[in-house]
C-alpha cells in the first residue's frame, strides 16, 4: 500500500510559512569563503611580504616612481593570486552544490525528492535504509525500522524505534540501518540535537595528503635557504659597498628569485580543476587527497551486482523440491506448487520493495496471479535479514486470523532450518549449483505454520518450498572496462554476497581474470592474518561477504602495500568505503550512509568511469611533476644571474632589480598552474604500471635533469652577459641582452617540459588553446619592454636591433633544445 494513502504530509503554503519561520535546514559554520580569509592569504605570502619591503625601502631612499612600481607590481600578484584562488575556490564550491544531499518527503500526498536543506518542521520524511536521518522527528510508522546513533550517543550498535515504543524520536545525522519509517519532523538545522552539540562541528582538522606535505616541505627549505643566503648577501654587500639600502635591495632581489612560491599554487590549482573536470565526467570527488590517489591505485574490489552487471533483476527460474524447474521467462501460467512459491517468496520480501529481487517478486507475482491476496494480509511480526549467509521472515494475518509464514534468504540458511532430509538437502544443492553455474543469482523459500513465534528465525519449523533464481545480464561495456583496468596495471577483484558459482559463471562472461580463485568469506574469516595476506592476493573472487569480511580484505590489502580503491552501495559496505584508499560509491543505487562513507562518487554507476578517474588521476600528477620541474629548471637561472655578479664582483654586480624578477613571477606562475594543468593524458601513461604512493615527488634523477636544464639556461645567460661587457655593452644593453634571452629561455623550456619523452614537435600539437595564450601573453611583455621607450626606461633598458635579439634566441635554443636529445633516447628505449 502507498504510503501517501495514509499520509498527505504539508501543502505548499504550510512549507512556506514554516521555512519563513524556522528558516533553511542547515547548520551555522564558518563562511565559506570570506574577503578576510583571502585578504590574510595574499598578504601573508613571501612574495608579497619581499615586494612590500623593496617598495618600502625605494619610498625612503626617495625612489618614488620605483616604489609605484613596486607597489602596482603588489595589486598585479594580489589580482593573480585572488584569480587563481578564485578558479580554485569555484570549483570546490561547485562540487559541493552537485553533492547536496537530498530526501523523500511527502507533500499535498505526493512523494517528492528534495534538498534537506528545504525541510521543514512538520513534513513528513520517509526514512529508508540506507539513508541519514536530515532533521529531528517523531515516528509516524515504522517497519523493522533500527538506527545507528552513534553521532550522537557515541554507540555504534543499531537501535529499534517504532511508533508504539518508548523512544519515538528520531535525530538528524543518525543512519537507518534497516527498514523503512516515516517521520513527522519537529526540529531542523541549529534546533536539531546534532545542532545543539555547535562547536565540536566545527573544528574539523583538515589532514595534508603526502604530496602537499612534500610541496610544503620543499617549499619551507627553500624559504630557509633563500633567508639565509639573502643575509649573508646583505652583510657581503654592505661590508664592501657600506651602502644599507643599496645592499638591502640586492639581497631582496636575490631572495625574491629563489622562493618558488608558484608551486604551492600549482598544487592547489591542479587539484580544484582536476576535481571539476572529473566531476564534468560524472565523477564527484569529495576529497582532495583522491584525486592523488586515483593515479596510484593498484587494486580495484568491485561487487558483481550493479557494478559487473545492469542491476535490472528478473526472476527467471521457479525449481520446486521435486526437481521441476518452471522458466519464468517463458511462462504464460504456473502450476500451482509454482504458484505458491512465487507467493511465498513475495510475501517474505517488503510490501514496498526497493531491492532488486524484492521487486521482481512483485512484479512477477503481479503478471501470474489472478487473486492478489496483498492487502487481505497484514504483517505482524517481521525477522530481519540477518545471519551468515541471512535469511529473512515476514509473519501475516488476515482478517479472519490465518496466519502466514513466509521465509526467502541464502538457500544455505534456509537448508539448514529446513526439515529436509540429507539426501533431498543434497538434491536441493544439486539443482542450486546447476543454476549458479549458469550465472543465476538464486534464494531459498520456505513457509512455516508455528502457534507460538520463536525469538529466533532459525528456530521456526520450515517447510522448504523451494528455488527462485534472478537473472542480472552483465553490461554490455564491462569486458573492455577490465581490460583497461588490466592494461593499466590495476588488478580487479570482486566482493560480492552472492555465491561463488554464480559470481565465477558471470566473471568469466565478461573476461574476468582469476574466475576461478574464489574464497567465501566464513573460510575467510577463519585465516590468520598472514594467512590472509596470501589469500587477498592468490583470490580474485571473494563471495558470501558480510561487513566484516569486506573490511578484513581492504585492510589485508592494504597491509600488502597495495593502493585499494573499493565500489559499494549498501550499509554493509561503508566500513570497508573508509577504510579503503579510494571509497567508491554509487550515485544512482548508492545509499547516502555510502556516499556519506565514500570519497568518490560515480554519478550514473559505470564501472568505466573509473578507468576515467584513474587516468585523469595519473594526468594530474603527471602535469603537476612537469609543472615544478618547470619552476626548478627555470628558477636555477634567476637564482645564479643574480647572485654570481653579486659575489663574484662582475662589472655590472646588480643586473637584475626587484621589478625585473617580479615580472618573471608574473610569467611564471600562469605557466605553471594554467597552462600545464591543460595538457592532456600523453598515450604510454595507461600502460604503465601504477606509481606506489609512498613513492617521493622527485626522485634524484629527476630533480638532477631539472638542475641540468637550469644550469644550461644559466651558461647561455653568462655567456650573453661575459660577451655583451666583452664588447663594451653598457650596464642597460647588457641587462636587455641577458632579460631578452632568459624570457625567450623561458618560452621554448615551457614547450620542452610538457614531455619528458615525446618531442616538441609532437607536444605543440597537443590541444591546449590555454598555453598559447600565455606564451603569446609573454612574448607581447617582452615586445613592450623592448620597444615602447617609456616601459624600457622604466625597466632600465635599451633599444637592441634585431639581429642581437636573434643573437639571443640562438643562445636560448641552444641552452633548452639539447634536452630533445635525451627524449630522444628515452623514446628509443621504450
Amino acid at each position: 500500500m502507498a504510503l501517501t494513502n495514509t499520509f498527505k504530509g504539508l501543502s505548499q503554503d504550510q512549507v512556506r510559512e514554516a521555512r519563513l519561520a524556522h528558516g533553511l535546514n542547515v547548520l551555522s559554520g564558518k563562511s565559506g569563503h570570506p574577503f578576510w580569509r583571502i585578504f590574510k592569504g595574499i598578504v601573508t605570502e613571501p612574495m608579497i611580504i619581499l615586494l612590500l619591503a623593496a617598495s618600502s625601502i625605494y619610498l625612503i631612499s626617495g625612489k618614488f616612481s620605483d616604489a609605484l612600481l613596486l607597489f602596482s607590481a603588489v595589486l598585479l600578484v594580489a589580482v593573480v593570486s585572488v584569480v587563481q584562488e578564485g578558479r580554485s575556490h569555484n570549483a570546490f564550491k561547485k562540487l559541493k552544490e552537485i553533492t547536496q544531499p537530498q530526501c523523500t518527503v511527502i507533500r499535498e500526498g505526493t512523494e517528492m525528492l528534495i534538498n534537506t536543506a528545504d525541510l521543514v518542521p512538520g513534513d513528513c520524511l520517509i526514512a529508508r535504509e540506507g539513508e541519514t536521518v536530515a532533521a529531528d522527528g517523531e515516528i509516524l510508522q515504522a517497519n523493522d525500522f533500527s538506527l545507528n546513533e552513534s553521532v550522537i550517543t557515541g554507540e555504534a550498535f543499531p537501535v529499534e524505534k517504532d511508533e508504539n515504543g518508548p523512544d519515538r524520536l528520531v535525530y538528524a545525522g543518525t543512519a537507518v540501518t534497516s527498514g523503512l519509517s516515516v517521520i513527522r519532523i519537529t526540529h531542523t538545522g541549529n534546533a536539531t540535537r546534532l545542532g545543539m552539540i555547535g562547536d565540536r562541528l566545527k573544528q574539523v582538522v583538515i589532514e595534508r595528503t603526502p604530496l602537499e606535505r612534500q610541496i610544503r616541505a620543499f617549499v619551507r627549505n627553500m624559504a630557509i635557504i633563500g633567508t639565509i643566503v639573502f643575509l649573508l648577501v646583505w652583510a657581503i654587500n654592505f661590508y664592501q659597498s657600506g651602502s644599507f639600502i643599496k645592499s638591502l635591495l640586492k639581497a631582496l632581489t636575490l631572495a625574491m628569485s629563489i622562493l618558488p612560491e608558484e608551486i604551492p599554487v600549482a598544487y592547489t590549482t591542479f587539484m580544484a580543476l582536476g576535481a571539476w573536470r572529473l566531476m564534468r565526467s560524472g565523477i564527484v570527488v569529495k576529497q582532495m587527497k583522491t584525486v592523488e590517489a586515483l593515479g596510484s591505485a593498484t587494486v580495484i574490489c568491485v561487487d558483481k551486482t550493479g557494478t559487473i552487471t545492469q542491476n535490472r533483476m528478473s526472476l527467471a527460474k521457479l525449481a520446486l523440491p521435486d526437481g521441476t524447474i518452471t522458466d519464468a521467462g517463458t511462462a504464460t501460467t504456473l502450476s500451482v506448487p509454482a504458484g505458491q512459491l512465487l507467493q511465498i517468496a513475495m510475501f517474505a520480501s517488503e510490501p514496498i520493495p526497493f531491492d532488486p529481487m524484492e521487486k521482481a517478486l512483485h512484479d512477477a507475482y503481479s503478471l501470474f496471479t489472478d487473486n492478489d491476496e496483498r492487502s487481505l494480509y497484514r504483517m505482524v511480526r517481521e525477522y530481519p535479514l540477518s545471519g551468515q549467509p541471512p535469511m529473512m521472515t515476514h509473519v501475516y494475518e488476515n482478517a479472519s486470523g490465518h496466519r502466514l509464514i513466509a521465509v526467502k534468504g541464502a538457500p544455505e540458511a534456509v537448508l539448514r532450518a529446513s526439515g529436509l532430509t540429507t539426501s533431498h538437502q543434497q538434491k536441493v544443492r544439486e539443482v542450486l549449483t546447476a543454476l549458479a553455474a549458469q550465472g543465476y543469482r538464486v534464494l531459498a523459500v520456505g513457509s512455516a505454520a508455528d502457534e507460538i513465534l520463536p525469538e529466533d528465525q532459525m528456530a521456526l519449523h520450515l517447510d522448504y518450498m523451494g528455488l527462485v533464481a534472478f537473472y542480472d545480464p552483465p553490461k554490455e561495456n564491462m569486458a573492455m572496462v577490465l581490460k583497461q583496468f588490466y592494461d593499466a596495471g590495476v588488478q580487479v577483484k570482486i566482493i560480492t554476497g552472492d555465491n561463488s558459482l554464480t559470481t565465477e559463471a558471470i566473471a568469466k562472461e565478461v573476461g574476468f581474470r582469476g574466475y576461478d580463485k574464489a574464497i567465501g568469506g566464513e573460510d575467510l574469516m577463519r585465516l590468520s592474518d598472514e594467512e590472509l595476506s596470501i589469500a587477498v592476493r592468490d583470490n580474485a573472487i571473494f563471495s558470501r561477504m558480510f561487513p566484516e569480511a569486506k573490511l578484513r580484505i581492504i585492510n589485508a590489502l592494504k597491509a600488502n602495500r597495495q593502493v585499494v580503491a573499493m565500489t559499494g552501495d549498501g550499509v554493509n559496505d561503508a566500513p570497508a568505503l573508509r577504510a579503503a584508499h579510494i571509497g567508491i560509491a554509487m550515485g544512482r543505487k548508492g545509499t547516502a550512509i555510502a556516499k556519506e562513507a565514500a570519497s568518490l562518487v560515480l554519478v550514473e554507476d559505470d564501472l568505466s568511469a573509473m578507468v576515467t578517474a584513474i587516468a585523469a588521476g595519473r594526468k594530474i600528477y603527471a602535469n603537476l611533476k612537469k609543472a615544478v620541474q618547470y619552476i626548478i629548471a627555470i628558477h636555477i637561472p634567476i637564482i645564479l644571474i643574480v647572485l654570481l655578479p653579486l659575489l663574484l664582483g662582475w662589472t655590472y654586480p646588480a643586473i637584475f632589480s626587484p621589478l625585473h624578477v617580479i615580472v618573471l613571477e608574473l610569467i611564471m606562475g600562469p605557466t605553471c598552474s594554467v597552462a600545464f594543468e591543460g595538457d592532456p593524458l600523453e598515450k604510454n601513461t595507461m600502460h604503465a604500471a601504477p606509481r606506489p604512493v609512498e613513492a617521493s615527488f622527485f626522485s634524484w634523477g629527476e630533480l638532477a635533469h631539472s638542475l641540468l636544464q637550469g644550469a644550461a639556461i644559466t651558461a647561455g645567460l653568462v655567456l650573453v652577459y661575459q660577451v655583451s661587457v666583452a664588447r663594451g655593452f653598457t650596464g642597460e644593453h647588457t641587462r636587455t641582452l641577458v632579460f631578452t634571452t632568459l624570457v625567450l629561455a623561458n618560452i621554448l623550456l615551457t614547450q620542452v617540459s610538457r614531455s619528458r619523452v615525446y618531442s616538441i614537435l609532437t607536444v605543440v600539437r597537443y590541444k591546449n588553446p590555454l598555453i598559447a595564450y600565455v606564451l603569446l601573453a609573454t612574448m607581447a611583455i617582452l615586445a613592450v619592454t623592448l620597444v615602447v621607450p617609456d616601459v624600457s626606461s622604466v625597466f632600465q633598458f635599451v633599444p637592441v636591433p634585431l639581429s642581437e635579439v636573434l643573437w639571443c634566441l640562438l643562445v636560448a635554443a641552444s641552452s633548452v633544445l639539447w634536452y630533445e636529445a635525451v627524449k630522444y633516447y628515452r623514446r628509443r628505449k621504450l
